[in-house]
């Protein structure tokens, strides 16, 4: 609007200006000058109770009228109310707290089960058809009505290891991270927690892995490391995700020893969210700690229940191979897609069970794939 106002004021002093000057060209009329003065001082007075009447019923629409430039309306930013969970699962910590997991509800209308195929020496298997693959929940043999191996948008969650531990493999670690989403696709999405006494988000879920390059440089290792609660938080973070698929990557050196959250509490949870957990372990040769020496099994145990994987280096230089594999085989897997035959929403674990009619002359073949489900209770 400001082409439309040049060279003019616009204000209310100006509509005041101009009123007064229309009026008091000669505050009094010729025909009145011979009127006795007393008279003559009560029309000035009359007069300037006119003006006084004018100049704010001029001043006020005007000065309401304020340019539309000026103006910036701000919505005011509310949190969206979260979905309450369905049931918690509760339990006591070490420390004798309240622990909750909360229950991710499944939709069994249709159970998608991600499936990855190796062969002897840990390579992807490809090209499989639909009638390769039996599907079984409990003993019951299931229809598969959906398979795909196509390479779908991922939402990606990293859960990385900064306890003090980590301080001579944390370079390595990173530049593995950086590798890791070197595979991924422009439409994936992915967000990083990092963990030490406790998990911080560090990123929230992001197309860009410069953000999350920029955000892991200022990872340092120090403390204690608290695995178990930062699983708990990538899981829950799922909630929030874009796409069908997901998956998180746990790149840590060691067990857990600084945790609110108990192994029996983790592993339900990840049994009943339906994300693929991948772990990278960096063991010494010479742990001496006991979480330290149980450390491969906690994580090689958490993430077969998710139809992941877990895999174990002892040279930090094998972590962006690794990490690289991991990227590579979440774009190469097989989705199965089926209605159970038999629907008790009874909250009890369905058990899935995936089998292989491999073509002939291939080697024995590796199936990883989630374990089941729970059905919904209600």
């Amino acid at each position: 609007m400001a082409h439309l106002l040049e060279g003019r004021s616009s204000g209310p002093e100006a509509l005041v200006r101009n009123v007064h000057s229309a009026l008091l060209l000669d505050p009094i009329p010729v025909s009145l000058r011979k009127i006795p003065g007393i008279l003559r001082h009560m029309l000035h007075l009359q007069q300037w109770l006119i003006l006084a009447v004018l100049a704010i019923s001029v001043a006020l629409p005007a000065s309401a009228q304020t340019d539309v430039n000026d103006i910036h309306v701000r919505t005011p930013e509310v949190d969206k109310p979260k979905d309450a969970p369905k049931a918690d699962l509760v339990g006591k910590t070490t420390d004798g707290m309240s622990a909750h997991v909360r229950a991710l509800k499944v939709d069994v209308d249709l159970v998608l089960v991600p499936v990855t195929i190796t062969d002897p020496l840990n390579r992807l298997v490809t090209g499989l058809e639909k009638d390769n693959f039996q599907l079984y929940e409990g003993n019951s043999a299931q229809q598969i009505r959906s398979f795909s191996s196509e390479d779908a948008p991922v939402s990606l969650g990293v859960i990385f290891d900064s306890s003090g531990s980590m301080s001579s493999k944390m370079d390595r670690a990173k530049d593995a991270v950086i590798e890791f989403f070197k595979t991924a696709n422009p439409q994936d999405e992915f967000f990083m927690v990092t963990f030490s006494d406790e998990p911080e988000e560090i990123t929230d879920f992001t197309t860009s892995v410069d953000d999350i390059q920029n955000r892991l440089v200022f990872a340092i290792p120090r403390h204690r490391t608290a695995l178990l609660d930062a699983i708990y938080m990538g899981v829950s973070k799922m909630r929030q995700a874009k796409y069908a698929k997901k998956a998180l990557l746990i790149i840590s050196d060691g067990g857990d020893n600084h945790s609110r959250y108990t192994e029996h509490e983790i592993k339900s949870l990840v049994k009943e969210a339906d994300v693929m957990v991948y772990a990278i372990g960096i063991y010494d040769h010479y742990a001496s700690a006991p979480e330290e020496r149980l450390g491969p099994q906690l994580l090689s145990e958490i993430t077969e229940l998710t139809g992941g994987r877990a895999f174990t280096i002892d040279n930090p230089n094998d972590l962006g191979d690794v990490a690289t594999k991991i990227g590579v085989e979440l774009r190469n897997q097989y989705v199965l897609g089926y209605r159970p035959s038999k629907v008790v929403r009874d909250g009890k674990w369905r058990k899935i069970k995936v089998k292989l009619l491999p073509p002939k002359g291939l080697p024995p073949l590796k199936v990883y794939a989630r374990t089941g489900y729970y059905a919904p209770a209600e």
